[in-house]
């Protein structure tokens, strides 16, 4: 996975047409002033949240986000999105974006099926100062539901929204997405029927999916290959802890190779299939407890733990004080610090 960001290349105007000055934009994110001018723009997870935080609080438009999200013109799309809208099904869609999304962001979206609800969020890999901006949380999820509304002519509707904030402009959301919205929720989410994902999309165009997917499938398979092996293993790690006691089987599996295999790129890399379980969890556990509506035991159970003392006496060894107190001096600052 990518450990920078790729900004379209059509951004700079697209936030223009929305009233927003570049370069007041770019000294209020603390960005250099060309940061728009490169060939191809990266930027890292600080830059980019400093980014659509300044756009938050630049523009008089509460539903930038969302508005922005929403791009309704098909030639703006780039190609993971139009893979998208010509895909057979919703989910067919769902699952397109959540693969070709590794290709531009170290960011994953995140599909969970549980019972006869399907819920979509974004899980952000990489350690950020901050918690992710409203403006970003609302462009990510406007941006599928978008996709998804395309697709079915119009006849997606969610079963409600899930946002982590508190309440702002309730109306502005219900409009928007046509859903009841759930204020300090636990995580960032659209919530969907489980049938729905069955629902055609109109737009489908096999001529032009057999053209995009393969591009798109060397594109992934070259990007996998640059991983190392610590970093595949991490990365399977982090879809597949949460409830299970993970192990080498399973994630071999996930990677497609055989256990002896992934055993023996381990010792070549020198490192320990529990050296890395460690690191993963630890690298979630300050995740989520950054995301302050997430309980202590939600944590331990979404790490894989089989009790919240094992979880505790890890953190504690991990960062020398236990997970509530790390939670008071990190994560309930930064949520103050965002809103």
């Amino acid at each position: 996975m990518n450990r920078q960001f790729r900004i379209s290349g059509l951004l700079p105007e697209r936030l223009t047409e929305h009233g927003l000055a570049l370069p007041g934009l770019l000294r209020l994110a603390g960005l250099p002033p060309g940061f728009f001018h490169r060939p191809k723009i990266y930027a890292t997870t600080d830059e980019l949240f400093s980014l659509w935080r300044a756009v938050g609080e630049m523009s008089p438009d509460p539903a930038i986000g969302l508005r922005l999200g929403a791009e309704s013109r098909f030639e703006r799309y780039e190609p993971a999105a139009i893979a998208a809208v010509c895909s057979r099904s919703f989910g067919d869609a769902l699952q397109r974006i959540a693969r070709y999304k590794q290709l531009t962001c170290p960011e994953e979206i995140r599909i969970h099926h549980i019972r006869r609800e399907t819920s979509v969020e974004f899980f952000f890999h990489l350690q950020a100062r901050e918690i992710q901006p409203d403006t970003l949380v609302d462009l990510a999820l406007s941006w599928i539901y978008a996709i998804g509304r395309r697709g079915t002519n119009a006849k997606l509707r969610p079963l409600r929204l899930e946002l982590a904030r508190t309440a702002r402009n309730p109306g502005l959301f219900e409009r928007h997405f046509n859903c009841p919205v759930n204020f300090k929720a636990r995580r960032n989410a659209l919530v969907f029927r489980s049938d729905d994902l069955n629902l055609p999309f109109v737009t489908h165009n096999a001529d032009l999916l057999s053209a995009i997917d393969p591009q798109l499938e060397n594109e992934l398979q070259a990007r996998h290959a640059e991983l190392d092996v610590a970093g595949q293993v991490k990365r399977a790690l982090k879809q597949s802890l949460a409830g299970k006691r993970p192990s080498l089987q399973s994630v071999a599996r996930e990677l497609g190779i055989s256990t002896r295999t992934l055993q023996r790129r381990l010792t070549v890399a020198a490192v320990t299939f529990q050296q890395l379980i460690e690191e993963t969890r630890r690298e979630l556990a300050r995740h989520y407890l950054q995301q302050g509506s997430v309980e202590l035991k939600e944590v331990s159970f979404l790490l894989g733990y089989e009790d919240a003392n094992s979880f505790f006496r890890a953190f504690q060894s991990w960062e020398g004080t236990p997970p509530g107190e790390w939670r008071t001096r990190h994560g309930t600052t930064a949520l103050v610090r965002t809103r």
